[in-house]
């Protein structure tokens, strides 16, 4: 995963590395833009935890013998995990949590007391507290999907517990959109889950949950032409920031938030999941959803 920077009103002094500090890996490839480690070696050091985060940048082809090799490691304390080892690193951690093991990726993983490594995914959690933060509450809401991979599944079923009037999913790939529907389905019955073509006609909330708008050129997620005034357009994509289909939602009369709110919300989850407090200073004091980690934001007063 990756996280925002953290805002500091000081300078942070240099980390005091030693054969206690315990290791936090950060592994993807690329991982030129990533800004996790800034964010968790400040909280290290304001908690006064001795450890230390590295981003280490690890090919898909070479993962295998990486992890083989590092989870002997006796003090790696854990893994910060994005693109492209999400699904792989799933099935390599001892344990899941359960919105994990509902859909088969991590971003996070943690050595327990027993030595056994847990994973976690907050993509979903964290897309829901950020829309929150921006006034998108998804209850009660009609909510299209589009996106099924890691991060699309992840945001599905935290979606599904949020009580939506609708939550209709699409994907490429049809055969994913169906088993990631019926997944829901099955576990939150209450939920009316469908399979949908990508027309945000008639809906309240869409979200792209596509890597669509990374790079220039991509085509948009949906037709910005069935957008109408008042929808909330909610996008995963960080960079740009707004990405394109933003704008061009924007422009339509749609409230738009970009992935920076997403990302945030990871942060708060992800710290917490490591035994570190993030609430973002500029956001919001609400009750974060999901997980029964012990979140609140008043624990974060200092």
């Amino acid at each position: 995963m990756d996280t925002p920077e953290k805002t500091t009103s000081h300078p942070i002094p240099a980390l005091d590395i030693d054969g206690a500090t315990r290791l936090l890996f950060l592994i993807g490839d690329p991982i030129s833009s990533v800004r996790s480690p800034a964010l968790f070696n400040s909280l290290f050091e304001e908690s006064k935890t001795n450890a230390v985060c590295i981003p280490l940048c690890v090919s898909a082809e070479n993962l295998e013998g990486f992890w083989s090799g590092v989870r002997q490691t006796g003090n790696l304390a854990g893994l910060l995990v994005t693109m492209p080892h999400k699904r792989l690193m799933a099935s390599r951690v001892d344990d899941l949590d359960p919105t994990a093991q509902q859909v088969g990726a991590i971003n996070v993983a943690r050595r327990e007391a027993n030595g056994r490594w847990r994973g976690a995914i907050f993509d979903g959690w964290g897309c829901v507290l950020g829309m929150l933060w921006e006034g998108n509450d998804p209850t009660g809401k009609r909510i299209l999907l589009v996106g099924c991979g890691g991060a699309g599944s992840a945001i599905g079923f935290a979606l599904a517990q949020m009580n939506p009037a609708r939550l209709a999913i699409f994907d490429l790939d049809t055969t994913v959109a169906g088993r990631v529907a019926a997944q829901i389905s099955a576990a939150f019955p209450l939920c009316p889950v469908t399979v949908s073509e990508p027309d945000p006609t008639g809906f309240d909330i869409v979200i792209n949950a596509t890597p669509l708008g990374m790079n220039p050129g991509d085509p948009f997620p949906v037709d910005v032409e069935r957008l109408r005034p008042g929808m909330a357009v909610v996008d995963v994509v960080t960079k740009p920031d707004p990405t394109a289909f933003g704008l061009a939602a924007r422009e339509r009369g749609c409230r738009t938030q970009s992935g920076r709110a997403m990302h945030e919300g990871q942060a708060v989850y992800a710290a917490a999941f490591f035994g570190q407090r993030y609430w973002p200073p500029h956001r919001e004091k609400v009750v974060p959803p999901g997980p029964a980690e012990d979140i609140s934001p008043q624990r974060h007063e200092h």
